[in-house]
């Protein structure tokens, strides 16, 4: 028996872990399907390519077959180990705009504009490149999660932010600061050169505390139910069948496709998808597995005939071996990159209030995730690539199965809107115009993807078609609101139960314009205040729910 049960050891997961547990005086169960964290390649930035090729660490999800992208099952990689996807991604240091929370604001969720949420990015970081006057206002310090600046900068990088300011774009030093448009260089979440992960951020410095227990290896399989109240969870470990229970909530944190799995899973859901299972309803709630959007990814490639492209190459053995030496000694070279190390956000036409478009700058060619070694070790060369953040197409996961170690049926159902091709061209067309720029001229030896004579929209929305993927940020399938599609209130608690959150990607009523991981922090920081405000006031298991003016009343004094 604990008070705190939290499904999910990732990014979000280990926020609640930590901070649930601070005090000491309440018991805090962590689960986790995946292993510890413990591989070397998680920890070492260059040692993403085997994170991410891993059957171990990563779920490798697919979709379904997408209509719109030439009928592709797509690989969607997420994070299977404690840290989750924080343990296995790029490491990009992004919050978003300010716009998309205020937006969030908007939409009726109390407490969600940027200036309500700025103050937990603050808590959240150690923002290591400094805090100054001039960038006090969005950055903290003394934070458990490492902010740092590159320590090694690939020559390639370099190029790329002067062509993109050969081709009119200005330069931005600070993507999370006063303002987000322009190209430059990401910070990465690292400290001392090695990866700086949730796990290690958050978790690790917690378990040392008598109050935490975390069980890895434990693939959640059903929340319990009394009446409608959760209070525990059921979980499969080595083939055996355990349970855990909750005396004040469970908390799921398993992220964009695992929570909503687990709900629909123990009855929480649209009916007609539950009951086509043969499993009891508890909750009907409609809007679980729906409202599901993703970060759709385009790449321009070219050959790089300097060989300044990333060192992982039999031809360059020497230098492989030198910069191997410089990080297992030194935590410095080539083997500190989190390869996308430049990039920035644009805006596809004056017409944008904010910028809708992003860049990733990486020295290599798009292999399928790195599933594909091949062109890895065949081609010197560097790619751009670019995504369309604020999409209008909306996907859904349901379920492929009542078997909860089965994979769910996933449809991103990407590019269902027009407006998402023709966002998504304008990126592709302003790329490629970008490649071309002077500053790329003693590196380029000709364009790999889109070939040249791919010119016409015809021809590009048809590569677009046949070559997108994903990059990584699916969020929105367990949405915060008030309407009915709703899953989660503004506080993350469920709509119709009791005992019982999602603290996690899902939670986004749409997509922030950029990489979700740190604002996915950020939510759990927030969670942990809410969560933690909630106990303080007696909002708990068969607890009378409180007028929202004397909990506020409350907690003011």
């Amino acid at each position: 028996m604990y008070d705190y049960v939290i499904v999910g050891g990732g990014s979000a997961g280990c926020v609640l872990a930590n901070r649930l547990s601070a005090s000491g005086k309440y018991q805090v169960c962590l689960l986790e399907a995946g292993p510890k964290d413990s591989s070397p390649f998680i920890h070492m930035p260059i040692g993403i390519i085997p994170v991410i090729r891993s059957k171990v660490l990563n779920w490798k999800f697919f979709t379904t077959p997408q209509k719109n992208c030439a009928n592709r099952r797509m690989l969607w990689p997420r994070g299977r180990t404690l840290g989750g996807s924080s343990s296995i991604n790029a490491m990009c240091y992004i919050r978003g705009h300010a716009w998309d929370y205020d937006h969030w604001a908007e939409l009726g969720n109390e407490g969600w504009s940027y200036a309500e949420v700025l103050p937990y990015f603050r808590r959240m970081e150690n923002f290591e490149p400094g805090v100054d006057a001039r960038n006090a206002e969005f950055h903290g310090t003394g934070g458990p999660l490492n902010v740092a600046k590159y320590r090694y900068l690939n020559p390639l990088m370099k190029a790329f932010v002067e062509a993109a300011k050969q081709a009119g774009y200005p330069a931005n030093d600070d993507f999370n600061g006063a303002q987000q448009e322009g190209v430059g260089y990401y910070n990465v979440m690292q400290k001392d050169g090695a990866r700086c992960s949730n796990a290690t951020a958050f978790l690790k410095p917690a378990l040392g505390r008598a109050n935490l227990t975390v069980i890895t290896d434990a693939h959640a399989a059903q929340i319990l139910f009394e009446g409608k109240t959760a209070t525990g969870v059921r979980y499969i470990q080595k083939g055996r069948t355990l349970e855990v229970r909750a005396s004040r909530e469970v908390i799921l944190s398993a992220g964009a496709i695992n929570s909503p799995q687990l709900l629909l899973l123990s009855g929480v859901g649209p009916r007609a998808e539950i009951e086509k299972h043969g499993i009891t309803m508890v909750q009907e709630l409609p809007g679980v597995g729906e409202n599901l959007q993703d970060h759709l990814d385009i790449h321009v490639t070219h050959v790089d005939k300097s060989r300044n492209a990333i060192s992982l190459n039999p031809r360059s053995l020497i230098r492989s071996t030198i910069d191997l030496f410089r990080y297992l000694f030194g935590r410095g070279g080539e083997f500190t990159s989190n390869f996308a190390q430049a990039g920035g956000f644009i805006k596809s036409d004056d017409a944008q209030p904010v910028p809708d478009l992003q860049w990733h700058f990486v020295p290599f060619i798009y292999s399928n995730h790195g599933q594909q070694l091949l062109p890895l070790f065949k081609h010197y060369a560097y790619t751009l690539m670019t995504c369309f953040l604020r999409p209008e197409s909306r996907g859904k996961l349901t379920l492929a199965s009542a078997d909860p170690l089965a994979p769910p049926a996933i449809d991103a159902n990407y590019l269902a809107s027009e407006r998402d091709m023709e966002v998504t061209l304008k990126g592709l067309k302003k790329a490629r115009e970008v490649m071309q720029q002077a500053a790329f001229k003693p590196h380029s030896g000709g364009a790999l993807v889109p070939e040249p004579s791919v010119q016409s929209d015809a021809q590009l929305r048809d590569y677009i078609r046949a070559n997108s993927e994903t990059i990584y940020h699916p969020v929105g399938t367990c949405k915060m609101g008030s309407d009915a599609m709703a899953v989660v209130d503004a506080r993350l608690r469920v709509h119709g139960l009791q005992g019982l959150r999602v603290v996690d990607a899902s939670i986004m009523p749409t997509l922030v314009g950029g990489n979700t991981n740190a604002p996915t922090t950020m939510i759990a920081e927030k969670a942990s205040d809410l969560i933690l405000q909630d106990a303080a006031i007696g909002l708990q298991h068969g607890s009378v729910v409180i007028h929202a003016e004397a909990a506020a009343a409350y907690l003011e004094t």
